[in-house]
């Protein structure tokens, strides 16, 4: 009997002064504090600096009017109908393509492309969570059948009728009608 509590206060105190292994360092330094609003106040770009400056460069390719004429034919739009409007097409054009060309010029190359645009917040992820309450109606509607061998039955012909089903007229649209029912007439002639 002494040989059994001698074994087992040396599990004990195995046990209270084992050293638990895991995957934080034991010393772990918090992150530093990010002052937000010093870094909020000096911003990094300006929208400026994707539009074009209002002195034409040489790095924006120009482009000629036959161009804006084979790009109106492709996207089947009207060419336009004197030179003002053709002016106008062409700087807009213009202006859209220093554009793209700014945002080309962004380093992604260590960034994952975006799935999607959804709300990750706490409460986002809450309000996109389907919950008993969300699945109330739907349990309504089924019916438990069988005392050893229970099965769900879903009673689909249950539909909550509101006045506008009660008094509609199925009919009402048809144009030949005989009886309860409405004529097609057939393709053979």
């Amino acid at each position: 009997m002494p040989a059994i509590r001698s074994l087992t206060n040396t599990l004990r105190s195995r046990i209270q002064h084992a050293h638990l292994h895991t995957t934080r360092p034991a010393f772990h330094t918090p992150p530093p504090k990010i002052d937000v609003e010093a870094l909020l106040a000096t911003p990094t770009w300006s929208l400026d600096s994707l539009l074009p400056p209002s002195t034409p460069s040489t790095s924006t390719p120009t482009i000629s009017s036959k161009q804006l004429h084979h790009l109106l034919r492709l996207s089947a739009l009207p060419p336009p109908e004197d030179a003002a409007e053709e002016a106008k097409m062409l700087s807009s054009l213009s202006s859209h393509l220093h554009f793209v060309n700014e945002i080309r010029k962004v380093h992604v190359s260590g960034l994952t492309p975006l799935q999607s645009l959804r709300d990750e917040t706490a409460a986002g992820i809450v309000m996109q969570e389907i919950g008993m309450k969300d699945l109330e109606e739907a349990f309504k509607k089924e019916e438990v059948k069988g005392t050893y061998y229970t099965r769900i039955r879903r009673d689909q012909d249950r539909v909550d009728e509101g006045e506008s089903v009660k008094t509609w007229d199925v009919l009402g649209a048809a144009r030949k009608k005989v009886g309860r029912y409405f004529v097609v007439d057939g393709g053979k002639e």
